[in-house]
């Protein structure tokens, strides 16, 4: 069983950075993909990024590519998402979810995640 805390998120001006982490719990972590998902008030959850088992391929929302980066530590157990040049509509709840599938153009659908945090808040003020 896999279990997921996400950490990192607050309040932040517009331009501003922050850092989320997702810790995980359970085996076999290399074997899972994981990704990020955020949820606006009143919005869809949509994709943010996701990373492979290995860590050695990525993927990006068109909104984000070239201001996130996702990254993890398999030794650690932990998934990171650095956040850069923050702006209002990045404003959501951040989930991190994992699954034991290979990173594909699938990985991009909530539905092929086995596994989500409780999720953290991010705001960015204007």
């Amino acid at each position: 069983q896999m279990h997921l805390v996400e950490s990192g998120g607050r309040m932040v001006q517009t331009g501003g950075s922050l850092r989320l982490s997702c810790a995980a719990s359970g085996s076999a972590f290399v074997t899972y993909t994981v990704g990020w998902f955020r949820q606006a008030p009143g919005k869809e959850r949509e994709f943010v990024a996701a990373i492979s088992g290995n860590g050695d391929e990525t993927y990006y929302s068109d909104p984000v590519k070239g201001r996130f980066t996702i990254s993890r530590d398999n030794a650690k157990k932990t998934v990171t998402l650095q956040m850069t040049n923050l702006k209002p509509e990045n404003t959501a709840v951040y989930y991190c979810a994992a699954d034991q599938h290979s990173l594909t153009g699938d990985s991009w659908f909530a539905n092929m995640y086995k596994h989500w945090g409780l999720g953290t808040q991010v705001t960015v003020s204007l």
